[in-house]
């Protein structure tokens, strides 16, 4: 066996008379790594009622026509009526990860007692780690179909959204907040339901834009409003009432703004019929498996669930494309 010598200059910083300095470090890990977005936090989360989840969209009422449901009051026949209601379903997905300790290392590390709470950090940044996925996947999820899966990922609401037709585009000409509030308005004209959007989601460059409108065009300075967990918002004067403007890092778009090709889209949405059917539990679940003859500590975290989007069809959701 060849044996390696090193020179003990490779560990320490300084050696002198009297002194050996050795690295040392600050036992906080500095970290400012993204994790959730707000889009998982306001949507409805409801246990999944098997898989696929299922549930069912009523489309109209029980209602005659103008020209039949009006009558002589002398002699009265009444036309048959009945509900319109579609059945619908969404398959659950799987979001795993896996994350080993080596005992070795873990004894080293105690011994050492310079990270003590490394370990626990590592296993709830797994965690956080597939949250962040999770949040990613229920805007961009690669799926295509809530009947036919074509993928393992979520069919992202971007995506139901725009599946259903529901999309404009706000050319480069055109004011963004003008086209904004005319689209919501449409929305809200609506004689056959009733839909009460409740927030646009767009990525920051999107929303800083809008912000630089307002002043340059209207001279208005939006006013904020206080969502989740304290964090503030712009807010938007619409037929809807005051809408947030809700920044989400997970809305990416194309191109350079400003060079008259980038497009930048925005959702117009009614959180309430957006939900997410979890199984089991809407947090992700810990397990710890046996140790096998490495004697690696093993953890597995499994998340079990879909979102949905309900109601495309009523025009209760909106995408808006800017073009800059």
């Amino acid at each position: 066996m060849k044996a390696n010598f090193h020179d003990i200059h490779a560990a320490a910083d300084y050696i002198g008379p009297g002194a050996i300095e050795v690295p040392i470090y600050q036992t906080e890990i500095t970290d400012i790594v993204r994790r959730r977005g707000l889009f998982g936090q306001r949507i409805k989360q409801v246990p999944a009622t098997g898989h696929p989840s299922r549930f069912f969209e009523e489309t109209a009422i029980p209602e005659a026509t103008a020209a039949t449901g009006f009558v002589d009051p002398r002699n009265i026949s009444a036309p048959l009526v009945s509900p319109t209601r579609i059945e619908s379903a969404v398959p659950l997905k799987a979001l795993v990860a896996q994350i080993n300790y080596n005992l070795f290392d873990i004894e080293l590390g105690n011994q050492q007692s310079q990270f003590a709470y490394l370990q626990a950090k590592d296993l709830a940044d797994t965690i956080e780690g597939v949250m962040h996925i999770h949040d990613l996947a229920l805007w961009n999820g690669t799926d295509t179909s809530l009947s036919t899966p074509t993928t393992a990922q979520y069919f992202g609401a971007a995506a139901q959204i725009a599946a259903s037709g529901n999309t404009t585009t706000i050319t480069t000409t055109e004011l963004i907040v003008d086209n904004l509030k005319s689209t919501i308005a449409q929305m809200v004209s609506n004689s056959s339901f009733a839909v009460r959007p409740t927030a646009i989601y767009a990525n920051p460059v999107l929303l800083d834009l809008v912000d630089r409108e307002m002043k340059t065009e209207f001279n208005v300075v939006l006013d904020t409003k206080e969502i989740n967990g304290g964090f503030r918002v712009k807010t938007l004067i619409t037929q809807a009432g005051e809408l947030p403007l809700i920044p989400d890092w997970s809305l990416s778009y194309t191109g350079t703004p400003g060079s008259g090709s980038a497009l930048l889209p925005a959702y117009i949405v009614t959180e309430d019929l957006i939900e997410y059917h979890w199984l089991s539990d809407p947090n992700p679940r810990v397990f710890q498996l046996g140790v096998p003859g490495s004697l690696a500590s093993q953890y597995v975290v499994v998340k079990f669930g879909a979102p949905v989007v309900k109601m495309t069809s009523a025009g209760a959701h909106f995408q808006v494309i800017v073009q800059r």
